[in-house]
């Protein structure tokens, strides 16, 4: 087990080593906006331009930059300083961490419960009323992108234009720390818009598994013993059948944690997420590389622990 997560941690260096590179290659190589002419303001003067890229140091070729930045990060964990605010990069994302964090756990809790509910009933009711339902309901969230489907709940349910008016609105979120009882109430409608794809997904893949798993022959074993149904499905069928969800779970959390895009965007919360989109506008290279590298570093993360969860799920994997 320690020479296998040894292994792997070497190779995270290697892959962030890599993201890194291509999004200075991307920044450097695509057509995109400059970042000097964007803080020189409206009608730049050159001179002002040209003085505003020295002092960025994009006068110099892009593998002089990416040695200057690879170095501060390797020797100090220096992430650089915004072009645009000129404020330390990892004090920005580390100040945008606690709300996509929020965001990404509580989606998760949601989507996770709603999925084994959904997918177990399904699974052990196949072809029922209530089957069909749940399935074709899956489908519709499923197919409900995200930007849509939160425009559309804010429609509704926010509480300064939506219909209904039960959930806060756009901009409302409240860190825990200042107030937990509106930090709750901020995010309930993000973490349902941002839950309902995923666990529509998961029941699915859930309600498949399962019913492979409860015609296994020690199902069978089980239940000629004089198991309970219930015993029978929750304690040897969703075990067996759950190690698919556990995988898609990790992966897509460490996606959630590297920026909810859509969300954060759509729900205007101060996250990792809403902070690339506007780096991007800006052309802030530190930023956008900060959050990228911090987006890898979760997924990669996330496929660790993954890995060595299996190991405790399924004795018939073994790390080497």
């Amino acid at each position: 087990m320690t020479r296998f997560i040894v292994g792997r941690l070497a190779w995270v260096s290697v892959l962030l080593f890599v993201v890194s590179l291509l999004t200075f290659v991307i920044f450097y190589l695509l057509p995109s906006a400059d970042p000097a002419v964007l803080r020189a303001g409206r009608n730049p003067n050159p001179e002002v331009v040209a003085q505003i890229r020295e002092q960025l140091g994009l006068d110099r070729s892009w593998p002089a930059q990416f040695g200057d930045y690879l170095q501060a990060l390797v020797l100090h964990l220096d992430f650089g300083y915004s072009y645009n605010s000129g404020a330390p990069v990892l004090a920005e994302i580390l100040e945008r961490l606690p709300a996509t964090i929020s965001l990404a756990l509580g989606a998760l809790v949601i989507w996770l419960g709603t999925a084994v509910a959904i997918g177990v009933l399904s699974a052990t009711r196949p072809g029922s009323l209530l089957d069909r339902l749940a399935m074709g309901g899956a489908l519709v969230a499923i197919s409900a992108p995200v930007y849509w489907l939160g425009l559309v709940s804010l429609y509704l349910f926010a509480d300064d234009i939506g219909l209904i008016g039960i959930f806060p609105g756009q901009g409302s979120y409240v860190p825990l720390t200042e107030d937990p009882a509106r930090w709750l109430t901020s995010l309930l409608l993000p973490w349902l818009v941002l839950a309902a794809s995923y666990a529509a997904i998961y029941a699915r893949l859930l309600r498949s598994t399962l019913i492979e798993t409860l015609s296994q022959d020690y199902i069978r074993t089980a239940r000629a013993k004089g198991l309970r149904p219930r015993r029978v499905v929750l304690r040897h069928g969703l075990r067996g059948a759950g190690t698919p969800l556990v995988t898609a779970a990790g992966l897509d959390l460490g996606v959630v944690l590297g920026g909810a895009i859509l969300t954060e965007s759509v729900f205007n919360i101060p996250g990792i997420g809403r902070l690339a989109v506007d780096a991007i506008s800006e052309a802030d290279l530190p930023m956008i590389q900060g959050t990228v590298l911090f987006g890898a570093l979760f997924v990669i993360a996330a496929n660790l622990v993954v890995d060595v969860l299996y190991a405790f799920l399924d004795p018939r994997v073994r790390l080497s």
